[in-house]
C-alpha cells in the first residue's frame, strides 16, 4: 500500500527541472578519485570547492572534509579542512554569500547521534564550529543541511521522531543569528520513505533531493520537487543523465559559483566508488538568475 501510494503521488507530480547535457566528471584525480567522495559545495566566486570522503586516508577522523582551491593552472592538490575532528565531518556546503559552511558531525559536546554546525569562512581559513542547538538538532541524526538562496530557510533531513517515516526534509526559519523550531516540510514530499540529502536551487522553491525505501539496503535516486502554495510536491525522479539505473545517487548540491548548475555524488559507468559530478539544469517553472556559467 505504501509502494501504491507514494506511486500514484509521483505520478500526479509536475516535473521542476530539466537537465540539460551529460554531467561533467569534477576534478579527476584530485577531488573524484578511487575513494568514495560525496556532497560537492562550490563557492560563489569558484575559487574553493569542498567534499568529504568516507575512506580517504590523511584525515583526523573517519569521515572528513576536504578542500581544493583554484587558480589559473586549475585545482590545487586536496587537503583535510582545519575544522575536521577525530569523529565523522560530512556534508559541508557554502552559504550563498560565502562567509560560512555549514556541515555535520557527531563530535563531542553535540545533542544528538550527528548534529549540525556551521563554521565562519575567514581571511586565514575557517573560524570555530558552531553547533546551530536544539531548535534545529536532535537527539537524532541530522544530514545534509543547506541555507536557502535567499538566506530564509535551513534544509536538512533528520530521523527524529514526528516525521513521516524514516529519514525526512525538514526546514527551519532563520531568525537574527539563529533559527526558529524546525519543523517538517509541508505537503507530499516526506514518505514512508527515506528522504535526505536535499538541495535548493536558485529560485529558493525547488529541490533536489535522495529517496530510497532504505537509504542503507536499497539503491538511491535524485529527485525534484517544488513547492505550490506552501506545499511541496512528492517529486519527480530525475532522469539517467543524473542517476544511474543500478547504482546510487545522492549529495547534490547547488553550485553556488554557476546558479544554472547542479552538483551532485554518484558511482556511473562501472566507477568503483562515488565520484562528485557537475551538471546543467533548467527550472521548468521559471528563471534561474545569473548569467551562465564558465569553466
Amino acid at each position: 500500500m505504501v509502494a501504491l501510494t507514494l506511486a500514484l503521488s509521483l505520478l500526479a507530480a509536475t516535473p521542476a527541472v530539466e537537465i540539460v547535457g551529460e554531467a561533467e566528471l569534477f576534478a579527476p584525480g584530485i577531488a573524484s578519485t578511487e575513494h568514495s567522495e560525496i556532497r560537492l559545495t562550490i563557492s560563489p566566486d569558484g575559487r574553493t570547492a569542498l567534499w568529504f570522503s568516507r575512506n580517504r586516508p590523511g584525515g583526523p577522523g573517519g569521515y572528513d572534509i576536504w578542500i581544493a582551491r583554484r587558480d589559473g593552472a586549475g585545482w590545487s592538490v586536496a587537503t583535510p579542512v582545519s575544522f575536521n575532528s577525530p569523529g565523522r565531518d560530512f556534508d559541508p556546503a557554502f552559504s550563498r554569500d560565502g562567509r560560512f559552511v555549514f556541515f555535520c558531525s557527531d563530535r563531542p559536546g553535540g545533542i544528538g547521534k550527528d548534529d549540525l554546525y556551521r563554521v565562519a569562512v575567514t581571511a586565514a581559513g575557517f573560524g570555530t564550529p558552531e553547533n546551530l542547538g536544539p531548535k534545529v538538532n536532535s537527539a537524532a541524526s541530522e544530514y545534509a543541511p543547506m541555507l536557502s538562496p535567499d538566506g530564509r530557510q535551513l534544509l536538512f533531513s533528520s530521523d527524529r521522531s514526528g516525521g513521516s517515516g524514516r529519514h525526512d526534509l525538514y526546514t527551519a526559519q532563520s531568525k537574527g543569528r539563529g533559527f526558529v523550531a524546525a519543523v517538517p516540510l509541508p505537503g507530499a514530499i516526506n514518505t514512508p520513505a527515506d528522504e535526505f540529502d536535499a538541495s535548493f536551487l536558485a529560485d529558493s522553491r525547488t529541490l533536489v533531493f535522495a529517496r530510497a525505501p532504505s537509504m542503507q539496503d536499497d539503491r538511491v535516486d535524485l529527485f525534484a520537487a517544488t513547492t505550490y502554495g506552501g506545499r511541496y510536491d512528492a517529486g519527480m525522479i530525475l532522469p539517467l543523465a543524473v542517476n544511474d539505473p543500478v547504482k546510487d545517487s545522492y549529495g547534490p548540491m547547488l553550485d553556488w559559483s554557476a546558479p544554472d548548475r547542479l552538483t551532485f555524488s554518484g558511482q556511473r559507468g562501472g566507477a568503483k566508488s562515488m565520484e562528485l559530478y557537475r551538471v546543467t539544469y533548467r527550472l521548468v517553472s521559471g528563471k534561474i538568475s545569473g548569467g551562465r556559467h564558465g569553466r
